[in-house]
């Protein structure tokens, strides 16, 4: 794919004033509590083996440093000196202090996921003669089922970057490409010239675990983003801008931060009351296709699913289709009558 490689003339003001504002400056975040080397040492290697080993996104190890920081200094104020004199009583400990602070039930089972994950690396490298997580029991997570837009509502969404600006331009396009294809926010975000296919109607994803997949797109999302690419893109092109799809004013890739403040713009703008998320567009996404007779396989493909477990939520979010199956392949429902007698 060919990307414009002259500058063109900024958007006008008009367009620019539709933008959501930059965001104040946050106050200066307190300095972070020390934590002893025996609990520092054996974190960062862990980092490192999920960065260079597991390749997982930088947002998701940034998660799993958060939350077992936190459980280090949980243990260290209580005179623990090091992850391998760690017990199971304490560990509970600490996640019944986090359930006194009202922290969601998913939360504290991803924080104790982590640790788990945690444990066993420390086994495994042997950094730790015993898995201390062994005898933890966490809360039971009650998987919710996923909220969605109606098609109606969906059609307005796309339809609300109206006009012809430069803005506009690449508003539809990243709104069309995110419902057509299922894309993470920061999978869309994160896209590249060299990803997108408009020939053959594809894009080449690289999703979580770095695990790459094709995920087709529909006419009109190929439509929009051939309307961007031909009309839009140069306008956000700057001396230093790369091969990012979607850029910011700055020339930059567009943070997923803005993504969720234009989809939060545009929501309202299509009269839709509810909040609007980027995960919602995926999951409306999957539950369109589930409904409209997809099989389930192939969306969990399309998703990026590594169990079809996690697929399988959206079958409670479309029940007509359970119905329809059974209706058609049960062998009693296809029985033929008795003759008359």
């Amino acid at each position: 794919m060919k990307r414009g490689s002259t500058q063109g003339t900024p958007p006008s003001r008009t367009a620019q004033s539709d933008q959501p504002a930059p965001p104040a400056a946050a106050p200066a975040p307190p300095p972070a509590e020390t934590l002893p080397a025996t609990f520092a040492d054996d974190l960062d290697d862990f980092v490192a083996f999920l960065e260079l080993e597991r390749g997982l996104s930088p947002h998701t190890i940034a998660g799993y440093e958060s939350d077992l920081r936190q459980c280090a200094r949980f243990l260290a104020r209580r005179g623990v000196t090091g992850w391998a004199a760690a017990e199971p009583a304490q560990l509970t400990g600490w996640i019944y202090a986090l359930s006194e602070d009202d922290l969601a039930v998913s939360s504290l089972a991803r924080k104790l996921a982590a640790l788990r994950t945690f444990a066993r690396h420390l086994v495994r490298e042997r950094r730790c003669d015993r898995d201390f997580t062994e005898l933890l029991t966490g809360p039971k997570l009650v998987r919710k089922i996923p909220g969605t837009l109606t098609p109606a509502e969906v059609g307005r969404l796309l339809a609300a970057p109206a006009g012809g600006d430069a803005y506009a331009l690449r508003d539809r396009a990243m709104l069309e490409l995110f419902y057509s294809s299922g894309l993470r926010a920061s999978e869309l975000a994160g896209l590249t010239l060299q990803q997108v296919d408009l020939d053959l109607g594809f894009v080449r994803v690289r999703g979580k675990g770095s695990k790459e997949r094709v995920v087709p797109m529909g006419t009109k999302a190929r439509d929009a983003l051939a309307t961007y690419l031909g009309s839009g893109r140069r306008f956000f092109v700057k001396p230093r801008t790369a091969s990012q799809l979607f850029l910011s004013e700055r020339g930059t890739a567009i943070s997923r931060k803005t993504l969720w403040v234009l989809l939060k713009k545009y929501a309202r703008r299509a009269g839709i009351q509810r909040p609007v998320k980027p995960h919602l567009l995926r999951h409306s996404f999957a539950t369109h296709l589930l409904s409209g007779g997809a099989d389930l396989r192939a969306i969990q493909e399309m998703l990026g699913h590594a169990s079809i477990g996690t697929t399988q939520i959206y079958t409670a979010v479309a029940p007509d289709r359970r119905l329809s199956e059974h209706e058609r392949f049960h062998p009693r429902n296809r029985l033929a009558p008795a003759p008359p007698r």
